[in-house]
């Protein structure tokens, strides 16, 4: 039996991730880059995953915190004798001085265990068993000196650890008996030890805890936010540091792959890429907190990767290589039984023309920030940039695409595209006219183009009959991301209409709080969950229409949705409250993020008013 999506904590050092159970047992890790074949897969496969568990004689319980303002995790474990406390850190190395562009920390592949003992006596046993290359590779382990080493070809894991490792069969086993004050540690190494960086002795290992907890201080020092959510908004900002992949700037969609949408059902995916629509919403939340730097990363991320935009941008990309071709990993049962288990996102060869459209926003956001003057490679040719991507938004205002939702039964004329063709007009103009190079004349053409297709979208995208927007020309469907377009200014949250189009989301796709993306044929089996980042959406859109009270409340009652670390996944089962999809989802954090910011900002302006009415009678004295 699996352990609960929403039990598994994240740690990570901007190369890659580990997801840790409540238990203390590391459940996935791939090395040396997240999108790299896990070596721990018990996640999706209780028998044949390997992982590094902990285990204690006569457990009682068990608590859970991330040591303030860090990534890095503490539990407690309490048992009969006594109580210990485990800390795993990745470390991550800063360069000094900070680089005007690159990685602000160097990973090295490593993962520590820190177990001490803080009352009375407790005994237990760590065991590490990695299966290679999502378990495909066999291993074999030895013992080398004080080591043990863990071989697949030319995949190789170290095992250093005090009390020293031993080899039972195939798994190392670390045995501790602790006293009140006493220190056990594991030290995970993968590829090669470079000897100067190696790690075998508990002064090395403490080092490392204290540079990687400074580290993760200081960059939530640099955040500009000050508002009354603290606590939730700066854990999904350090969970989407996490998600960058700093040698490139990418930044993945998600740490897992192969985490079911639907239990049961087959929508089971890889998000550990680069969607340009996850990562462009990502910079905005980034830039709002304060992080220009991460916003500039994801920029040269794009700039390396797709020649300043001067190729077809596309909507994913591998965080450093090309996109791997989709598989699926049959030979894997799946988390909870729940296959295929996939590899690999076909989607990748999907057309999504709303991409232009979250790429100039995050653009326009991010120069905004920096008053215009970014750093010299970001502002490289921003004319050029603005023409490349203004021609390919009008090249394909009337094309069909498969939507923000990757669907698989066809291209359709999806409100959410055109609406996110008008945002990539408007906010290209918006950039033109505060710098030089761009003639009036074709920014008023930009503009021009952009009403038409405003006009087609407020058109052909209503439904009397629903009396709603609906999710593409001629449908009777309901989609929720026409909740997002609003938060774009692409509609009017204030409008009958888009009060109209709330209401008919809430009546048809919502189940309280939560919402669901659409409801219809997808071509995919099974149920999946409401998506938590609409429920996200649909705060903003009440917060944008006054409804103040109404979205602090609904606000707050999905912050206790969040696992006890305020961690979301993709998806949320509205039956039982189990977390579903990948996970830790950025999707998910980015929306928390701006809603939060949204509702303060509006708060601020129009006070805790019950309708939007009253936000009129206000406007009116």
């Amino acid at each position: 039996m699996s352990k609960p999506i929403s039990d598994y904590a994240l740690i990570g050092d901007t190369h890659s991730c580990a997801l840790i159970d409540r238990d203390g047992s590391i459940d996935w890790l791939c090395w040396p880059r997240h999108d790299s074949p896990a070596l721990f897969v018990k996640l999706l496969d209780d028998e044949k995953g390997g992982a590094c568990s902990v285990t204690f004689g006569d457990l009682t319980g068990t608590v859970r915190r991330y040591l303030p303002d860090t990534n890095i995790l503490e539990t407690t474990f309490t048992t009969r004798t006594g109580q210990a406390r485990l800390v795993d850190v990745m470390p991550i190395n800063p360069p000094s001085p900070e680089p005007e562009e690159g990685p602000d920390g160097e990973g090295e592949s490593r993962l520590i265990r820190m177990l001490t003992c803080e009352d009375g006596s407790v005994t237990g046993v760590f065991r590490v068993r990695p299966t290679f290359d999502y378990a495909r590779r066999p291993c074999r382990p030895s013992t080398e000196g004080p080591s043990v080493l863990f071989e697949a070809t030319d995949w190789r894991l170290r095992v250093n650890a005090h009390p020293q490792p031993v080899l039972a069969g195939d798994v190392a086993e670390i045995r501790f008996s602790l006293s009140e004050g006493e220190t056990a540690y594991l030290v995970l190494t993968h590829g090669e030890d470079q000897q100067d960086a190696a790690i075998d002795d508990f002064a090395g290992a403490q080092r490392r805890l204290q540079t990687t907890e400074d580290y993760w201080r200081r960059w939530c020092a640099r955040s500009t936010y000050r508002g009354a959510y603290r606590d939730a908004v700066m854990r999904s900002a350090l969970c989407l540091k996490l998600l960058t992949y700093s040698p490139s700037g990418g930044i993945v969609a998600a740490a897992t792959a192969g985490l079911p949408e639907a239990v049961p059902g087959n929508r089971n995916y890889d998000y550990r890429f680069a969607w340009m629509r996850d990562a462009s919403f990502t910079v905005t939340a980034f830039v709002m907190l304060g992080y220009v730097r991460e916003a500039a990363e994801f920029l040269r991320f794009l700039r390396e990767r797709d020649g300043t935009y001067g190729r077809e941008t596309r909507l994913m990309y591998g965080i450093a290589d090309h996109m791997p071709p989709e598989e699926e990993l049959d030979h894997l049962a799946g988390w909870n039984g729940v296959g295929p288990v996939v590899i690999g996102n076909l989607a990748e060869a999907q057309d999504q023309h709303d991409i232009y459209g979250e790429l100039l926003r995050a653009l326009c956001i991010f120069l905004e920030a920096v008053d215009y003057d970014p750093p010299e490679k970001v502002n490289d040719r921003l004319p050029e940039v603005l023409n490349n991507l203004t021609a390919r938004a009008i090249r394909h205002r009337h094309d069909a695409d498969n939507g923000i939702w990757e669907l698989r039964t066809g291209p359709r004329q999806q409100v959410h595209t055109k609406a996110m063709i008008w945002v990539a007009l408007t906010d290209a103009a918006r950039i033109a006219r505060n710098i030089e190079g761009i003639p009036d004349e074709t920014i008023a053409e930009w503009e021009r183009i952009a009403a038409e297709v405003r006009a087609e979208y407020l058109d052909r995208g209503w439904s009397e009959e629903k009396q709603a927007y609906t999710g593409a020309y001629g449908s009777h469907h309901l989609d929720a991301a026409v909740l997002r377009v609003a938060l774009f200014g692409a509609l009017d949250p204030r409008d009958p209409r888009t009060r109209s189009t709330l209401a008919a989301v809430e009546r048809e796709l919502g189940e309280g709080d939560l919402i669901y993306r659409y409801r219809m044929d997808d071509g995919l089996q099974g149920d999946e969950g409401t998506f938590t980042a609409c429920a996200f959406w649909r705060v903003g859109c009440l917060a944008l229409d006054g409804r103040t009270a109404e979205a602090k409340a609904a606000f707050e009652r999905l912050l206790a949705r969040g696992n006890d670390l305020g961690l979301f996944a993709e998806e949320i089962d509205p039956a039982t409250g189990e977390q579903r999809g990948n996970t830790p989802q950025g999707f998910s954090h980015m929306a928390l993020i701006n809603a939060a910011l949204r509702l303060e900002d509006t708060i601020a302006r129009f006070g805790l008013t019950e309708a939007a009415d009253a936000v009129a009678r206000k406007a009116a004295e």
